[in-house]
Protein backbone atom coordinates (compact mmCIF):
# COMPACT_ATOMS: atom_id res chain seq x y z
CA UNK A 1 0.00 0.00 0.00
CA UNK A 2 1.38 3.42 -0.92
CA UNK A 3 0.81 6.68 0.89
CA UNK A 4 -0.21 9.95 -0.70
CA UNK A 5 2.46 11.57 -2.85
CA UNK A 6 4.28 14.10 -0.67
CA UNK A 7 5.93 17.17 -2.09
CA UNK A 8 9.15 16.30 -0.25
CA UNK A 9 10.37 13.38 1.82
CA UNK A 10 13.24 14.30 4.14
CA UNK A 11 15.44 11.50 5.43
CA UNK A 12 16.85 12.37 8.86
CA UNK A 13 15.40 14.38 11.75
CA UNK A 14 18.45 16.23 13.03
CA UNK A 15 18.49 20.05 13.12
CA UNK A 16 19.10 20.29 9.36
CA UNK A 17 16.28 17.94 8.34
CA UNK A 18 13.82 19.46 10.80
CA UNK A 19 14.71 23.00 9.75
CA UNK A 20 14.14 22.10 6.08
CA UNK A 21 10.78 20.55 7.00
CA UNK A 22 9.79 23.76 8.75
CA UNK A 23 10.94 25.93 5.83
CA UNK A 24 8.96 23.95 3.28
CA UNK A 25 5.98 23.59 5.58
CA UNK A 26 5.79 27.35 6.03
CA UNK A 27 5.61 27.66 2.23
CA UNK A 28 2.56 25.34 2.20
CA UNK A 29 4.20 22.13 0.91
CA UNK A 30 3.44 18.65 2.21
CA UNK A 31 6.48 17.11 3.90
CA UNK A 32 7.22 13.70 5.41
CA UNK A 33 10.30 13.36 7.65
CA UNK A 34 11.58 9.79 8.11
CA UNK A 35 13.97 9.19 11.02
CA UNK A 36 15.52 5.77 11.54
CA UNK A 37 15.84 6.00 15.33
CA UNK A 38 12.65 5.57 17.37
CA UNK A 39 13.66 8.17 19.96
CA UNK A 40 15.55 11.47 19.67
CA UNK A 41 19.25 11.24 20.57
CA UNK A 42 19.39 12.67 24.09
CA UNK A 43 23.07 13.71 24.29
CA UNK A 44 24.83 16.86 23.04
CA UNK A 45 26.66 17.11 19.73
CA UNK A 46 26.75 20.54 18.02
CA UNK A 47 27.03 23.46 20.45
CA UNK A 48 27.56 26.65 18.41
CA UNK A 49 25.72 28.84 15.92
CA UNK A 50 26.54 32.28 14.55
CA UNK A 51 24.44 35.33 13.76
CA UNK A 52 23.50 34.13 10.27
CA UNK A 53 22.04 30.94 11.75
CA UNK A 54 20.20 32.97 14.38
CA UNK A 55 18.62 34.80 11.45
CA UNK A 56 17.57 31.47 9.93
CA UNK A 57 15.90 30.45 13.21
CA UNK A 58 14.21 33.85 13.23
CA UNK A 59 12.90 33.18 9.71
CA UNK A 60 11.47 29.89 11.02
CA UNK A 61 9.40 31.91 13.49
CA UNK A 62 11.45 30.63 16.43
CA UNK A 63 13.48 33.68 17.45
CA UNK A 64 12.30 33.98 21.04
CA UNK A 65 12.35 30.25 21.69
CA UNK A 66 15.91 29.89 20.38
CA UNK A 67 17.11 32.91 22.36
CA UNK A 68 15.83 31.24 25.54
CA UNK A 69 17.76 28.02 25.01
CA UNK A 70 21.01 29.58 23.78
CA UNK A 71 23.81 31.51 25.46
CA UNK A 72 25.42 34.43 23.59
CA UNK A 73 29.14 34.92 24.10
CA UNK A 74 29.86 38.05 26.19
CA UNK A 75 33.59 38.24 25.53
CA UNK A 76 36.31 36.86 23.27
CA UNK A 77 37.51 33.47 22.10
CA UNK A 78 41.09 33.13 23.33
CA UNK A 79 43.92 30.76 22.47
CA UNK A 80 46.69 30.29 25.05
CA UNK A 81 49.95 28.42 25.07
CA UNK A 82 51.12 26.03 27.78
CA UNK A 83 52.46 28.96 29.83
CA UNK A 84 49.06 30.67 29.78
CA UNK A 85 50.13 33.44 27.39
CA UNK A 86 47.53 34.69 24.92
CA UNK A 87 48.24 33.68 21.33
CA UNK A 88 45.10 35.15 19.79
CA UNK A 89 41.94 36.89 20.96
CA UNK A 90 38.92 36.83 18.64
CA UNK A 91 36.10 39.16 19.62
CA UNK A 92 32.90 37.13 19.81
CA UNK A 93 30.91 39.70 21.74
CA UNK A 94 28.28 42.04 20.38
CA UNK A 95 25.82 41.77 17.52
CA UNK A 96 26.70 40.47 14.08
CA UNK A 97 25.63 41.87 10.71
CA UNK A 98 22.55 39.61 10.73
CA UNK A 99 21.14 41.26 13.85
CA UNK A 100 21.92 38.36 16.21
CA UNK A 101 24.76 37.82 18.69
CA UNK A 102 28.01 37.04 16.88
CA UNK A 103 28.40 33.65 18.61
CA UNK A 104 25.84 31.56 20.52
CA UNK A 105 26.12 28.26 22.39
CA UNK A 106 23.31 25.76 22.91
CA UNK A 107 22.49 22.13 23.74
CA UNK A 108 21.51 20.20 20.59
CA UNK A 109 18.87 17.94 22.19
CA UNK A 110 17.02 21.04 23.41
CA UNK A 111 17.15 22.61 19.95
CA UNK A 112 16.01 19.40 18.27
CA UNK A 113 13.10 19.10 20.69
CA UNK A 114 12.03 22.64 19.82
CA UNK A 115 12.29 21.99 16.08
CA UNK A 116 10.51 18.63 16.33
CA UNK A 117 7.64 20.08 18.38
CA UNK A 118 7.34 22.89 15.86
CA UNK A 119 7.13 20.68 12.77
CA UNK A 120 4.77 18.22 14.49
CA UNK A 121 2.39 21.09 15.16
CA UNK A 122 2.10 21.78 11.42
CA UNK A 123 -0.79 20.16 9.56
CA UNK A 124 1.20 19.69 6.35
CA UNK A 125 4.35 18.17 7.95
CA UNK A 126 4.59 14.64 9.37
CA UNK A 127 7.51 13.37 11.46
CA UNK A 128 7.77 9.58 11.60
CA UNK A 129 10.38 8.06 13.91
CA UNK A 130 11.56 4.46 13.84
CA UNK A 131 11.38 4.54 10.03
CA UNK A 132 14.58 3.47 8.28
CA UNK A 133 14.78 4.13 4.54
CA UNK A 134 16.02 1.02 2.73
CA UNK A 135 15.37 1.87 -0.93
CA UNK A 136 14.94 4.96 -3.08
CA UNK A 137 14.02 4.91 -6.77
CA UNK A 138 13.89 8.09 -8.83
CA UNK A 139 11.52 7.39 -11.72
CA UNK A 140 12.04 10.80 -13.28
CA UNK A 141 8.48 11.88 -12.49
CA UNK A 142 8.58 11.10 -8.75
CA UNK A 143 10.59 9.18 -6.16
CA UNK A 144 9.50 5.87 -4.65
CA UNK A 145 10.69 5.45 -1.07
CA UNK A 146 10.71 2.16 0.85
CA UNK A 147 11.23 2.15 4.60
CA UNK A 148 10.90 -0.23 7.48
CA UNK A 149 8.90 0.79 10.51
CA UNK A 150 8.16 -0.36 14.02
CA UNK A 151 4.79 -1.71 12.89
CA UNK A 152 5.62 -3.20 9.48
CA UNK A 153 8.58 -4.83 7.77
CA UNK A 154 8.24 -2.53 4.78
CA UNK A 155 6.21 0.47 3.81
CA UNK A 156 6.21 2.56 0.69
CA UNK A 157 5.60 6.20 -0.02
CA UNK A 158 6.08 8.54 -2.94
CA UNK A 159 7.42 12.06 -3.21
CA UNK A 160 8.13 14.66 -5.81
CA UNK A 161 11.58 15.11 -4.24
CA UNK A 162 13.71 13.42 -1.58
CA UNK A 163 16.35 15.21 0.49
CA UNK A 164 18.88 13.27 2.54
CA UNK A 165 19.77 14.98 5.81
CA UNK A 166 20.92 11.62 7.13
CA UNK A 167 24.43 12.27 8.33
CA UNK A 168 27.97 11.40 7.36
CA UNK A 169 27.05 7.80 6.44
CA UNK A 170 24.15 8.99 4.30
CA UNK A 171 22.01 6.38 2.54
CA UNK A 172 20.64 9.05 0.19
CA UNK A 173 24.16 10.14 -0.78
CA UNK A 174 24.93 6.53 -1.67
CA UNK A 175 21.89 6.44 -3.96
CA UNK A 176 22.91 9.79 -5.43
CA UNK A 177 26.12 8.11 -6.59
CA UNK A 178 28.43 11.05 -6.01
CA UNK A 179 32.18 11.01 -5.45
CA UNK A 180 33.84 12.83 -2.54
CA UNK A 181 36.68 15.33 -2.33
CA UNK A 182 38.83 14.90 0.78
CA UNK A 183 41.61 17.04 2.24
CA UNK A 184 42.94 14.06 4.24
CA UNK A 185 42.87 16.17 7.42
CA UNK A 186 42.05 13.61 10.15
CA UNK A 187 42.45 13.87 13.91
CA UNK A 188 40.85 11.99 16.79
CA UNK A 189 39.53 14.03 19.71
CA UNK A 190 37.76 12.97 22.89
CA UNK A 191 34.61 15.06 23.42
CA UNK A 192 33.54 15.38 27.05
CA UNK A 193 30.24 17.08 27.87
CA UNK A 194 29.57 18.03 31.46
CA UNK A 195 27.05 19.74 33.71
CA UNK A 196 28.88 21.74 36.42
CA UNK A 197 27.26 21.58 39.83
CA UNK A 198 29.08 24.65 41.17
CA UNK A 199 28.83 28.32 40.22
CA UNK A 200 32.32 28.77 38.80
CA UNK A 201 32.56 31.60 36.27
CA UNK A 202 34.54 30.83 33.14
CA UNK A 203 36.41 33.79 31.71
CA UNK A 204 36.82 33.86 28.84
CA UNK A 205 33.78 31.71 28.23
CA UNK A 206 35.49 29.84 25.38
CA UNK A 207 39.15 29.21 24.89
CA UNK A 208 41.74 26.91 23.36
CA UNK A 209 44.81 25.48 25.11
CA UNK A 210 47.50 25.15 22.43
CA UNK A 211 49.75 22.87 24.47
CA UNK A 212 51.70 20.28 22.43
CA UNK A 213 51.40 17.89 25.37
CA UNK A 214 47.62 17.81 24.84
CA UNK A 215 45.78 20.42 22.71
CA UNK A 216 42.49 21.06 24.48
CA UNK A 217 39.31 23.00 23.77
CA UNK A 218 37.26 24.46 26.64
CA UNK A 219 33.89 25.92 25.64
CA UNK A 220 30.31 26.39 26.69
CA UNK A 221 27.95 23.53 25.98
CA UNK A 222 24.94 25.83 26.20
CA UNK A 223 23.31 27.29 29.31
CA UNK A 224 24.42 25.30 32.38
CA UNK A 225 26.87 23.09 30.48
CA UNK A 226 30.60 22.94 29.70
CA UNK A 227 32.47 21.00 27.03
CA UNK A 228 36.07 19.82 26.87
CA UNK A 229 37.73 18.40 23.77
CA UNK A 230 41.06 16.54 24.17
CA UNK A 231 43.25 15.61 21.21
CA UNK A 232 44.38 11.99 21.02
CA UNK A 233 48.13 11.70 21.53
CA UNK A 234 50.38 9.47 19.40
CA UNK A 235 50.57 6.04 21.02
CA UNK A 236 47.08 6.33 22.57
CA UNK A 237 44.34 4.17 21.15
CA UNK A 238 40.80 5.35 20.65
CA UNK A 239 39.68 2.66 23.09
CA UNK A 240 42.06 3.89 25.81
CA UNK A 241 40.86 7.44 25.37
CA UNK A 242 37.14 6.74 25.24
CA UNK A 243 36.41 5.69 28.83
CA UNK A 244 34.79 7.55 31.74
CA UNK A 245 37.93 6.93 33.78
CA UNK A 246 40.08 8.69 31.17
CA UNK A 247 37.58 11.53 30.93
CA UNK A 248 37.76 12.12 34.68
CA UNK A 249 41.54 11.86 34.62
CA UNK A 250 41.75 14.60 32.00
CA UNK A 251 39.11 16.76 33.71
CA UNK A 252 40.98 16.66 37.02
CA UNK A 253 43.50 19.20 35.73
CA UNK A 254 40.57 21.61 35.32
CA UNK A 255 39.33 21.04 38.88
CA UNK A 256 36.40 18.98 37.62
CA UNK A 257 35.50 16.03 39.81
CA UNK A 258 32.41 13.88 40.43
CA UNK A 259 31.73 16.08 43.43
CA UNK A 260 31.29 19.27 41.39
CA UNK A 261 30.46 17.96 37.91
CA UNK A 262 28.12 15.51 36.19
CA UNK A 263 29.72 13.67 33.28
CA UNK A 264 27.01 13.76 30.62
CA UNK A 265 28.83 12.21 27.66
CA UNK A 266 32.22 11.12 26.39
CA UNK A 267 32.90 10.11 22.79
CA UNK A 268 35.87 9.98 20.43
CA UNK A 269 35.29 11.71 17.11
CA UNK A 270 37.46 11.64 14.02
CA UNK A 271 37.40 15.10 12.52
CA UNK A 272 37.42 15.07 8.72
CA UNK A 273 37.47 17.67 5.94
CA UNK A 274 35.56 16.54 2.87
CA UNK A 275 32.57 17.28 0.68
CA UNK A 276 30.41 15.60 -1.95
CA UNK A 277 31.09 16.68 -5.51
CA UNK A 278 27.40 16.47 -6.43
CA UNK A 279 24.66 17.47 -3.98
CA UNK A 280 21.66 16.87 -6.23
CA UNK A 281 20.68 14.78 -9.22
CA UNK A 282 17.22 14.46 -10.70
CA UNK A 283 14.80 14.43 -7.78
CA UNK A 284 17.34 13.60 -5.06
CA UNK A 285 19.43 16.00 -2.97
CA UNK A 286 21.58 15.90 0.17
CA UNK A 287 22.35 18.46 2.87
CA UNK A 288 24.29 18.83 6.11
CA UNK A 289 26.75 16.11 7.11
CA UNK A 290 25.49 14.02 4.20
CA UNK A 291 27.07 16.62 1.90
CA UNK A 292 30.12 17.72 3.89
CA UNK A 293 32.13 17.28 7.08
CA UNK A 294 34.67 19.62 8.62
CA UNK A 295 36.84 20.05 11.73
CA UNK A 296 35.05 21.84 14.59
CA UNK A 297 37.55 24.64 15.17
CA UNK A 298 35.41 27.34 13.53
CA UNK A 299 32.11 25.97 14.88
CA UNK A 300 30.62 25.78 11.38
CA UNK A 301 29.43 22.17 11.01
CA UNK A 302 25.73 22.54 11.83
CA UNK A 303 25.81 26.14 10.63
CA UNK A 304 26.84 24.98 7.16
CA UNK A 305 24.03 22.42 7.10
CA UNK A 306 21.45 25.09 7.90
CA UNK A 307 22.88 27.28 5.15
CA UNK A 308 22.43 24.31 2.81
CA UNK A 309 18.71 24.01 3.44
CA UNK A 310 18.13 27.78 3.40
CA UNK A 311 19.57 27.69 -0.13
CA UNK A 312 17.77 24.53 -1.20
CA UNK A 313 14.35 25.36 0.25
CA UNK A 314 13.60 28.49 -1.77
CA UNK A 315 14.62 26.70 -4.96
CA UNK A 316 12.49 23.65 -4.16
CA UNK A 317 9.63 26.04 -3.41
CA UNK A 318 9.89 27.58 -6.88
CA UNK A 319 10.18 24.21 -8.63
CA UNK A 320 7.25 22.74 -6.70
CA UNK A 321 5.11 25.74 -7.65
CA UNK A 322 6.05 25.44 -11.30
CA UNK A 323 7.80 28.81 -11.30
CA UNK A 324 11.14 27.26 -12.26
CA UNK A 325 12.41 24.23 -14.09
CA UNK A 326 13.98 21.39 -12.12
CA UNK A 327 17.41 22.46 -13.43
CA UNK A 328 17.29 25.31 -10.90
CA UNK A 329 18.24 22.72 -8.29
CA UNK A 330 21.58 22.21 -10.03
CA UNK A 331 22.56 25.67 -8.78
CA UNK A 332 22.22 24.31 -5.24
CA UNK A 333 25.25 22.10 -5.87
CA UNK A 334 27.31 24.72 -7.68
CA UNK A 335 26.60 27.47 -5.14
CA UNK A 336 26.89 25.55 -1.89
CA UNK A 337 29.76 23.27 -2.90
CA UNK A 338 31.99 26.32 -3.36
CA UNK A 339 30.62 28.20 -0.35
CA UNK A 340 31.13 25.35 2.12
CA UNK A 341 34.75 24.99 1.04
CA UNK A 342 35.41 28.39 2.61
CA UNK A 343 34.20 27.05 5.98
CA UNK A 344 36.21 23.84 5.57
CA UNK A 345 39.36 25.76 4.59
CA UNK A 346 38.98 28.06 7.59
CA UNK A 347 38.47 25.09 9.93
CA UNK A 348 41.58 23.38 8.56
CA UNK A 349 43.66 26.56 8.80
CA UNK A 350 42.71 26.95 12.46
CA UNK A 351 43.29 23.26 13.10
CA UNK A 352 46.81 23.44 11.69
CA UNK A 353 47.61 26.10 14.28
CA UNK A 354 45.97 24.23 17.16
CA UNK A 355 46.93 20.61 16.43
CA UNK A 356 50.69 21.05 16.90
CA UNK A 357 52.31 18.23 18.89
CA UNK A 358 55.97 19.02 18.18
CA UNK A 359 57.41 21.19 20.99
CA UNK A 360 59.84 23.06 18.75
CA UNK A 361 57.11 23.87 16.23
CA UNK A 362 54.84 24.95 19.08
CA UNK A 363 57.52 27.28 20.45
CA UNK A 364 57.99 28.88 17.03
CA UNK A 365 54.23 29.26 16.66
CA UNK A 366 53.93 30.84 20.10
CA UNK A 367 56.71 33.33 19.46
CA UNK A 368 55.16 34.39 16.17
CA UNK A 369 51.67 34.86 17.61
CA UNK A 370 52.80 36.65 20.75
CA UNK A 371 54.89 39.00 18.60
CA UNK A 372 51.68 39.75 16.70
CA UNK A 373 50.00 40.93 19.94
CA UNK A 374 47.41 38.13 19.67
CA UNK A 375 45.70 40.14 16.90
CA UNK A 376 43.77 37.66 14.70
CA UNK A 377 44.36 39.83 11.63
CA UNK A 378 48.12 39.47 12.17
CA UNK A 379 48.55 35.96 13.56
CA UNK A 380 45.89 33.74 11.98
CA UNK A 381 46.05 32.35 8.44
CA UNK A 382 44.30 34.50 5.85
CA UNK A 383 41.25 32.76 4.37
CA UNK A 384 38.96 33.97 1.62
CA UNK A 385 35.61 35.48 2.49
CA UNK A 386 32.69 33.12 1.86
CA UNK A 387 30.87 33.65 -1.43
CA UNK A 388 28.49 31.45 -3.39
CA UNK A 389 29.67 29.56 -6.42
CA UNK A 390 28.13 30.11 -9.83
CA UNK A 391 24.34 29.89 -9.84
CA UNK A 392 21.53 32.36 -9.29
CA UNK A 393 23.70 35.45 -9.18
CA UNK A 394 24.05 38.34 -11.61
CA UNK A 395 26.51 38.14 -14.46
CA UNK A 396 26.16 41.74 -15.62
CA UNK A 397 25.69 44.25 -12.80
CA UNK A 398 27.52 47.28 -11.43
CA UNK A 399 29.03 45.77 -8.28
CA UNK A 400 30.49 42.28 -8.85
CA UNK A 401 31.91 42.12 -5.29
CA UNK A 402 28.36 41.91 -3.90
CA UNK A 403 27.29 38.87 -5.91
CA UNK A 404 26.79 35.77 -3.79
CA UNK A 405 27.53 37.47 -0.47
CA UNK A 406 25.19 37.56 2.52
CA UNK A 407 23.08 40.69 2.94
CA UNK A 408 22.98 42.23 6.42
CA UNK A 409 19.85 42.54 8.53
CA UNK A 410 19.75 45.98 10.12
CA UNK A 411 16.83 47.46 11.98
CA UNK A 412 14.10 49.35 10.12
CA UNK A 413 10.83 51.00 11.03
CA UNK A 414 7.68 50.23 9.05
CA UNK A 415 4.21 51.53 9.86
CA UNK A 416 5.48 52.81 13.20
CA UNK A 417 7.01 49.50 14.29
CA UNK A 418 10.73 48.82 14.64
CA UNK A 419 11.98 45.39 13.56
CA UNK A 420 14.92 43.64 12.01
CA UNK A 421 14.58 43.71 8.22
CA UNK A 422 13.24 40.17 7.71
CA UNK A 423 10.56 40.63 10.36
CA UNK A 424 9.40 43.83 8.70
CA UNK A 425 9.20 42.54 5.13
CA UNK A 426 8.50 38.80 5.38
CA UNK A 427 9.59 36.02 3.01
CA UNK A 428 10.65 36.38 -0.60
CA UNK A 429 13.06 38.07 -2.96
CA UNK A 430 13.59 41.77 -2.24
CA UNK A 431 14.89 44.71 -4.23
CA UNK A 432 16.06 47.15 -1.56
CA UNK A 433 16.56 50.67 -2.88
CA UNK A 434 18.44 53.32 -0.91
CA UNK A 435 16.21 56.29 -1.50
CA UNK A 436 14.12 58.88 0.33
CA UNK A 437 11.27 58.43 -2.16
CA UNK A 438 8.30 56.14 -1.86
CA UNK A 439 8.68 53.06 -4.06
CA UNK A 440 5.34 53.99 -5.67
CA UNK A 441 6.94 57.13 -7.15
CA UNK A 442 9.86 55.27 -8.69
CA UNK A 443 10.48 54.13 -12.23
CA UNK A 444 7.36 52.27 -13.49
CA UNK A 445 9.61 50.07 -15.64
CA UNK A 446 11.31 48.81 -12.48
CA UNK A 447 7.91 48.11 -10.92
CA UNK A 448 6.76 46.09 -13.90
CA UNK A 449 9.99 44.08 -13.84
CA UNK A 450 9.63 43.38 -10.11
CA UNK A 451 6.01 42.35 -10.54
CA UNK A 452 6.86 39.88 -13.29
CA UNK A 453 9.73 38.40 -11.24
CA UNK A 454 7.69 38.29 -8.00
CA UNK A 455 10.26 40.54 -6.31
CA UNK A 456 9.19 43.05 -3.65
CA UNK A 457 10.64 46.53 -4.15
CA UNK A 458 11.06 48.73 -1.08
CA UNK A 459 12.98 51.90 -0.37
CA UNK A 460 15.01 52.57 2.79
CA UNK A 461 16.36 55.87 4.06
CA UNK A 462 16.83 57.96 7.21
CA UNK A 463 14.81 60.85 5.78
CA UNK A 464 11.92 61.62 3.48
CA UNK A 465 9.08 59.12 3.08
CA UNK A 466 10.70 55.75 2.41
CA UNK A 467 8.90 52.43 2.78
CA UNK A 468 11.40 51.50 5.49
CA UNK A 469 12.87 54.07 7.84
CA UNK A 470 16.58 53.54 8.50
CA UNK A 471 16.34 54.09 12.25
CA UNK A 472 20.02 53.68 13.08
CA UNK A 473 21.68 54.85 9.87
CA UNK A 474 23.17 51.37 9.41
CA UNK A 475 21.58 50.85 6.01
CA UNK A 476 22.81 54.21 4.74
CA UNK A 477 26.36 53.42 5.83
CA UNK A 478 26.18 49.95 4.26
CA UNK A 479 24.92 51.22 0.90
CA UNK A 480 27.60 53.93 0.91
CA UNK A 481 30.32 51.39 1.70
CA UNK A 482 29.17 49.20 -1.20
CA UNK A 483 28.77 52.08 -3.64
CA UNK A 484 25.25 50.81 -4.32
CA UNK A 485 21.89 52.44 -4.85
CA UNK A 486 19.94 49.15 -4.95
CA UNK A 487 20.56 45.48 -4.24
CA UNK A 488 18.46 42.44 -5.10
CA UNK A 489 18.34 39.92 -2.26
CA UNK A 490 17.20 36.33 -2.80
CA UNK A 491 14.81 34.60 -0.35
CA UNK A 492 17.84 33.11 1.47
CA UNK A 493 19.23 36.66 1.94
CA UNK A 494 22.18 36.17 -0.35
CA UNK A 495 22.68 38.98 -2.82
CA UNK A 496 21.85 38.33 -6.46
CA UNK A 497 23.44 41.59 -7.55
CA UNK A 498 23.59 45.32 -7.02
CA UNK A 499 23.61 48.51 -9.08
CA UNK A 500 25.07 51.95 -8.54
CA UNK A 501 22.80 53.55 -11.13
CA UNK A 502 19.06 53.20 -10.34
CA UNK A 503 18.32 53.20 -14.07
CA UNK A 504 19.89 49.73 -14.23
CA UNK A 505 17.31 48.26 -11.83
CA UNK A 506 14.98 46.83 -14.53
CA UNK A 507 17.91 45.05 -16.20
CA UNK A 508 19.04 43.62 -12.83
CA UNK A 509 15.55 42.29 -12.07
CA UNK A 510 15.27 40.84 -15.57
CA UNK A 511 18.55 38.96 -14.99
CA UNK A 512 17.12 37.51 -11.77
CA UNK A 513 13.95 36.38 -13.49
CA UNK A 514 15.91 34.58 -16.19
CA UNK A 515 18.41 33.03 -13.75
CA UNK A 516 15.76 31.78 -11.33
CA UNK A 517 13.21 30.62 -13.89
CA UNK A 518 15.52 28.37 -15.94
CA UNK A 519 12.87 26.99 -18.32
CA UNK A 520 11.88 23.37 -18.08
CA UNK A 521 13.56 21.24 -20.80
CA UNK A 522 11.44 19.81 -23.64
CA UNK A 523 9.41 16.75 -22.76
CA UNK A 524 11.67 13.72 -22.71
CA UNK A 525 14.79 15.90 -22.57
CA UNK A 526 17.57 15.03 -20.14
CA UNK A 527 17.95 17.05 -16.96
CA UNK A 528 21.30 18.76 -16.57
CA UNK A 529 23.47 17.75 -13.65
CA UNK A 530 26.77 18.97 -12.24
CA UNK A 531 29.76 16.75 -12.92
CA UNK A 532 30.49 14.20 -10.22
Amino acid sequence: MQDTVHDVVIVGAGPVGLALARMLGLRGHTVLVLERWPEPYALPRAVHFDDEIGRIFQNLGLAEEVRKLSEPVPDHYEWRNAAGEALVRIDWSGTGACGWPTANFFCQPELEELLADTVESMDNVTLRRGAEVVEITDTGEEVNVTFTSTVAKQRHTRARFVVGCDGANSFVRERLGTTMSDHGFFYDWLIVDTIPLDDRKWSPMNWQLCDPVRPTTVVSGGPGRRRWEFMRRPGETREELNTPEKAWELLEAWDRTPENTTLERHAVYTFAARWANRWNHGRLAIAGDAAHQMPPFAGQGMCSGLRDVANLSWKLDRVLRGQSGIELLDTYTTERRVHVQHAIAMSIALGKVICVLDEQQATQRDERMIAGDADPARVLPVTEQPVLGAGVTATDDDIPALRGTLAPQHEVERAGRRDLLDEAIGYGALLLVHSDRQAARMDPTAHRACGEANVSMLSVSMSGTPDLLDTTGSWGRWFADQGASAVLMRPDHYIFGGVADPREIPALVDQFLKAARIPTPPEGGALSAPSA
